[in-house]
């Protein structure tokens, strides 16, 4: 039973790194859609993200058989627990990639009313931390997870100047509102996405320490 379990568990562990690998590919194609101005990249990445709804169906079926049949106790179980939340996170960085996408398309060739340094800069950030975040997962590693966790605040300070900056474009020209909100809409989605890969991290944390928030 234990090897059986063993085996289950390597395989979920495989397929959470890919599923997370997607979670990355995402916010790059999203991101990439809005600084080309690609539409046919959004809407490739509305399309990516459907696979990834299904993706996330088929691990959380992985998960509850696991815990149906195996009946795992105390770290086991942690685990299993932590990757049914890793699977929503993922997912939910999925969706906030796809309405990224979805920006990208109401936005069209409209010329920008700022250039994009800081929103990209967000987005570079935010895959470094899923990259890292995945790492810390498979190796356990509660250390590395906390300084991944902080990386979070680095995009809400941008995520800040992000907004102070748009706001003082609105207000001085009307006529950008339309995209300026946009734009807007854009930073906070990835400020949530550095959210959930948080998420991610308190996770494993979990999972080695029994405690769902990082010791002070």
């Amino acid at each position: 039973m234990r090897n059986q379990y063993n085996n289950e568990l390597s395989k979920l562990n495989e397929e959470i790194l890919n599923f997370g690998a997607m979670a990355e590919k995402i916010v790059g194609m999203a991101i990439e859609s809005l600084i080309s101005q690609n539409t046919n990249l959004a809407l490739e990445t509305i399309a990516f993200e459907d696979e990834m709804d299904k993706k996330a169906e088929e691990l959380e079926n992985q998960c509850l058989d696991i815990l149906a049949l195996q009946q795992p106790m105390a770290k086991d179980l942690r685990i299993v627990a932590s990757v049914i939340k890793m699977i929503a996170d993922i997912e939910r960085i999925g969706d906030l990639s796809e309405n990224i996408a979805e920006a990208t398309i109401k936005i069209g060739n409209e010329e920008f009313i700022k250039p994009l340094i800081d929103i990209p800069k967000m987005a570079d950030i935010a895959r470094d931390m899923i990259k890292k975040a995945l790492e810390c997962y498979v190796k356990e590693d509660v250390s590395l997870a906390y300084k991944v966790a902080t990386m979070d605040d680095i995009v809400d300070n941008i995520f800040k100047d992000v907004s102070t900056e748009i706001f003082y474009l609105i207000n001085k020209e009307i006529s950008f509102i339309h995209q300026g909100m946009q734009l807007l809409l854009v930073a906070r989605f990835l400020e949530r996405i550095a959210d959930h890969t948080t998420n991610i991290c308190e996770g494993v944390n979990y999972i080695v320490t029994g405690n769902k928030k990082f010791d002070a």
